[in-house]
């Protein structure tokens, strides 16, 4: 930076840009270049503060969404010491990477030239990727002119092992390395698993990567050192779900701050106070490309990949592949017709779902059994009148037999005015508690794996295939709710028989017409 910039505040170089027609040519021209220079100056100072205007610096077209400004904050809280651990969790390219292993390792050694970085990832090549990269940062111009001071040491050679000229250290590495020897005052960790692994249901490397980051990377941390987890979620045991397991089990192990973004937002439209779906990074993601990725994916790995929400197949009550697909275009002619409501007790973005779903009875002709089948599924957050007019369209559409209410919340009222309607509606109230509603799905999942259940190739039936499979670990269950108050009815009323259950009479249905989609 020229010493003739700093010779002038930035009020006296105002006070000749409000003046500037009293001035010579050639005194424009050097008015000109001091404002060029205090220009670079102020955005240089903004760079060595903060993150992001550093990221910007080193890469103009980086495109920041609001996740990027929230993760660099959470960065900046590690680096001055307010915080030491983190875990976020993130989907797929958006922009993780660029961020938090390449701008940040570099940003951090410029403020902090003397400590050591430690950069691990699912592969030793990909780390050292990133290695390369933080090292052509800090051998630029644009570096140098933001930290002055900070070099790389001239034997800095590998990209995945090198140093300043103060004694700071890099070193990168894969799962499972050996690190005998190293230290590192910050542990980034950037998607410790493999895709290809997951793909291949290789589920092992979840617990080989925890024990080597538990026993091996994070032993390597210097007195008072920092870790910053940062992935895509894959499975309910990779790194996040076993550093969060170790917090809510054990309170003297690492707390970490635990951020998660999904890749699709459900809020409250401000306008209308309706839920709507939302982008995550809308500057590069448009909701529409986002759905047609959903679209393209299994249920359970969009909600871990790209919702941040992985479901346990292992710890499921009921598996995925316990339900029947029916890949016929219309259902059965169905003999009995359940509709089960679990209503929500408000409606805002945290709130839980209102969910409803319908059911039917319908005899298999290939087995000689009477068999249930998912006719239709919804799931919204409603306000009452929504509900209610929801309710009754359903209502007249499938003409059920039995309408089932759970009578909690919205649902009383709702219970109340129906009956005053003369409609066939019944109350469950079910005990409280999670223990019990662990329970009541282990009593229905036996008609689940017994063969007997199908579910139709749509959205909506995967989306409630899902929900079962992953409960307890989702966010929600409505539809499990919905789903076991209509299977214990089918139970309770005979409507199904099990070999294990006890012998009664045989049941004699109403004969109705086929449903539909």
């Amino acid at each position: 930076m020229s010493s003739a910039t700093t010779d002038f505040t930035q009020e006296e170089i105002q006070h000749m840009l409000d003046n500037i027609d009293s001035f010579s040519a050639d005194e424009v021209v050097e008015i000109e270049r001091l404002v060029d220079e205090l220009g670079i100056r102020r955005a240089n100072k903004l760079a060595y503060d903060d993150l992001i205007e550093f990221s910007k610096l080193m890469m103009p077209d980086f495109i920041v969404g609001k996740h990027h400004r929230i993760l660099a904050d959470l960065l900046m809280e590690i680096e001055s010491g307010v915080k030491d651990r983190a875990c976020v969790n993130i989907p797929p390219r958006h922009g993780k990477s660029q961020l938090v292993s390449i701008f940040y390792p570099a940003w951090y050694l410029g403020r902090n030239p003397d400590k050591k970085v430690m950069m691990v990832s699912h592969t030793t090549d990909l780390a050292v990727d990133f290695g390369r990269k933080v090292r052509n940062i800090i051998a630029s111009d644009a570096y140098r002119s933001i930290f002055p001071t900070v070099k790389l040491a001239s034997d800095s050679k590998s990209a995945g092992r090198w140093s300043t000229n103060t004694g700071g250290e890099y070193y990168a590495c894969g799962v499972g390395s050996a690190l005998a020897g190293r230290g590192a005052h910050l542990l980034l960790v950037d998607d410790p698993h493999s895709e290809q692994d997951v793909i291949n249901g290789n589920f092992a490397v979840f617990e080989k990567a925890y024990e080597w980051f538990t026993f091996g990377a994070r032993t390597r941390l210097m007195p008072g050192g920092s870790v910053a987890i940062i992935q895509t979620r894959w499975h309910m045991d990779d790194l996040t779900g076993r550093v969060v397991k170790d917090m809510s089990q054990n309170e003297r192990s690492d707390q970490y701050e635990v951020i998660e973004f999904p890749a699709i937002l459900s809020i409250d439209d401000p306008d209308t106070g309706k839920p709507i779906q939302k982008p995550l990074w809308p500057e590069f993601f448009d909701l529409e490309a986002l759905l047609r990725t959903k679209a393209s994916m299994p249920v359970f790995q969009w909600n871990a990949q790209y919702q941040q929400q992985p479901t346990a197949e292992e710890a499921a009550l009921v598996k995925r592949e316990w339900w029947n697909e029916w890949e016929k275009e219309r259902p059965p002619s169905c003999e009995y017709i359940i509709m089960s409501l679990d209503s929500a007790a408000e409606k805002h973005n945290r709130a839980d779902f209102t969910a409803l779903t319908t059911w039917g009875v319908f005899h298999n002709d290939e087995t000689s059994a009477y068999n249930i089948i998912l006719l239709n599924s919804i799931k919204e957050r409603m306000e009452f009148h929504e509900l209610k007019e929801m309710a009754m369209e359903q209502y007249t559409e499938w003409e059920p037999d039995a309408f089932i209410v759970e009578k909690k919340s919205s649902g009383v009222a709702l219970y109340q005015e129906m009956r005053r309607m003369g409609l066939l509606v019944q109350e469950y109230t079910p005990h409280r508690g999670s223990g019990d509603k662990l329970a009541r799905l282990n009593s229905v999942s036996d008609i689940v794996q017994s063969g007997l259940c199908w579910v139709p190739q749509t959205r909506w039936a995967e989306e409630v295939v899902e929900e079962i499979a992953g409960f307890p670990f989702m966010s929600h269950d409505d539809l499990v709710d919905s789903t076991v108050m209509a299977l214990m009815r089918f139970r309770q009323g005979g409507f199904i028989r099990l070999p294990t259950d006890e012998p009664e009479d045989i049941k004699y249905f109403k004969r109705r017409g086929s449903g539909f989609y």
